[in-house]
């Protein structure tokens, strides 16, 4: 194990992202000189990273990792592009099933999954709740969930893995519910606690993994002399009950409180690598790592693993992403593709929140390893997976001519990775407008929160007018703000426009335009 365990390390306070935020809050952060804007903004904020050094730094690392890169599809394959996040909340579960994603993420009151045709609109896809427990033992701080199919007695099931406790973080342990069907939208029933009976300890981020045709449990966990975080495994004698004690895997990481999240992938020739996030996942250097382990070992015995050089996927200060990780493997649905769904964060701060998951293709190298790449910046176009319908979405910048204000609006470059095409516009004045003009069914806007942002009244083709706070409790961008209704094909307008009010929280009444997500 690298470097000294800390024991009971400050545990990551994930917090709910309901689902509410989808389609109520519209964006907003100013960005402007300091004299144009309260302190807490752009100028002179360390989350205003990245800098011209830290892209320096970034990009020499970049240039010293020697991956094979994935190959590009050939020109006129993709169905259209996405853009970065896909959902709204962290700790991502997201899979492929008959013609649809389906993705779960961190809810913190109860499990919730969307459903979409393209993994270009599950970021506006409504949230399916598929469980509310009513157990006071377990149905708090629920966290982690994992998706794995399985056929049991000839009937094929969903197992759906989660963390919860009682509200006391001392309580968290294990979780599966069982579908009734072979839908993974459910209707579920509580099947199990997941835990072994002997050693019956604090536990998190639980999934299962096959191994040469055998079952078996990773979480992370409780040692025997109390220092937690740390990697367990465990045989399974179905998908719901541990068939024999757990084993302690030593693994490394580039901080020395956090082994969490596993998460196994398995190249061509049947090596397993099971990956792992390390890091207090509320750090900009929280990353992935990974053991492997070759056909034929015992996944029992720690020796039988090698360590892999890490970390696999970490921060991009060039491009504004920090703390990737606590990821889950997808492919694509043609099934010729690999992808990894992650969380991160759009700012250096050491927090909790601003979490959103997001997805990109990854390869493999030469020899047979998985070759992560680097996580892209928010609002980088990236091509549909293989054998996504689309057809995609597009982007519209706030300075494209698209996009007309009235009143005096401000706009430049200081907020940098923070925002889309590195510029926004932003304006205090209580009446000024910005109206984008878009053609299409549906429109999101992302922009940056901030602690000196205010309140906006959004509107559609000049309709009833939706207040819409733009505040945040430290400054992150291309957050989605506001969701538009469904709406017809065609030629249609949003207005966004200051009132010069704020919440109390908030030092100031700013509003700003960034990315406008258009929907066809």
């Amino acid at each position: 194990m690298e470097g000294t365990p800390v024991r009971h390390p400050l545990r990551r306070r994930r917090r709910p992202l309901l689902a509410a935020a989808l389609c109520l809050v519209v964006a907003m952060a100013g960005i402007g000189p300091a004299a144009a804007r309260p302190s807490a903004d752009r100028g002179g904020n360390s989350e205003a990273e990245p800098e011209a050094k830290a892209k320096a730094e970034t990009e020499s690392e970049t240039k010293t990792k020697t991956k094979t890169k994935v190959k590009p599809k050939q020109k006129g394959t993709a169905a259209g592009q996405f853009r970065n996040p896909v959902n709204t909340g962290p700790d991502p579960a997201l899979v492929t099933h008959e013609g649809h994603y389906y993705i779960a993420t961190t809810q913190g009151d109860a499990l919730r999954i969307w459903r979409s045709p393209s993994i270009a609109t599950l970021l506006t896809a409504e949230p399916h709740e598929v469980w509310r427990d009513s157990d006071p033992s377990r149905n708090r701080q629920i966290w982690a969930p994992g998706l794995y199919k399985a056929t049991v007695d000839g009937a094929e099931h969903w197992y759906l893995y989660y963390t919860a406790s009682d509200g006391n973080d001392s309580a968290h342990r294990m979780y599966v519910l069982e579908s009734e069907g072979s839908d993974p939208l459910g209707p579920y029933h509580f099947k199990a606690k997941v835990a072994d009976s002997g050693n019956d300890r604090w536990a998190i981020d639980g999934e299962p993994f096959e191994h040469d045709g055998k079952l078996y449990f990773a979480w992370s966990g409780e040692r025997d002399d109390g220092v937690r975080n740390q990697l367990f495994l465990a045989p399974m004698a179905n998908p719901w009950t541990l068939g024999g004690s757990r084993v302690h895997l030593p693994v490394d990481g580039n901080c020395p409180e956090v082994r969490e999240g596993p998460t196994p992938i398995r190249n061509k020739d049947g090596r397993l690598f099971l990956t792992y996030s390390a890091c207090d996942t509320g750090k900009p250097d929280y990353a992935v790592w990974s053991k492997s382990l070759p056909p034929g070992a015992n996944p029992l015995d720690p020796a039988a693993w090698t360590q892999e050089p890490g970390p696999l996927f970490s921060r991009n200060d060039a491009a504004g992403v920090w703390g990737p990780g606590h990821h889950f493997f997808f492919t694509s649905p043609d099934g010729t593709e690999d992808w990894i769904a992650y969380h991160a964060k759009n700012t250096s701060a050491y927090t909790y929140d601003w979490r959103t998951t997001r997805a990109q293709r990854i390869g493999w190298t030469a020899d047979g390893r998985p070759d992560l790449g680097v996580p892209v910046a928010l609002g980088t176009p990236v091509d549909l997976p293989a054998g996504d319908p689309g057809p995609g979405t597009t982007a519209l910048n706030d300075t494209d001519p698209q996009v007309t204000y009235t009143g005096n609006w401000n706009s430049g470059s200081q907020c940098g990775a923070q925002c889309f095409h590195g510029d926004d516009h932003w304006s205090e004045e209580a009446g000024a407008t910005a109206t984008i003009r878009f053609n299409g069914t549906r429109l999101a806007l992302l922009s940056v929160k901030d602690t000196g942002n205010g309140i906006a009244a959004v509107s559609v083709d000049g309709g009833a007018e939706q207040r819409v706070d733009f505040h945040g409790s430290t400054r992150v961008g291309e957050q989605l703000q506001w969701v538009s209704p469904r709406l017809e094909p065609g030629e249609h307008t949003v207005t966004v426009r200051v009132t010069g009010e704020k919440n109390p929280e908030s030092g100031a009444a700013f509003v700003s335009v960034d990315r406008a997500e258009v929907y066809p």
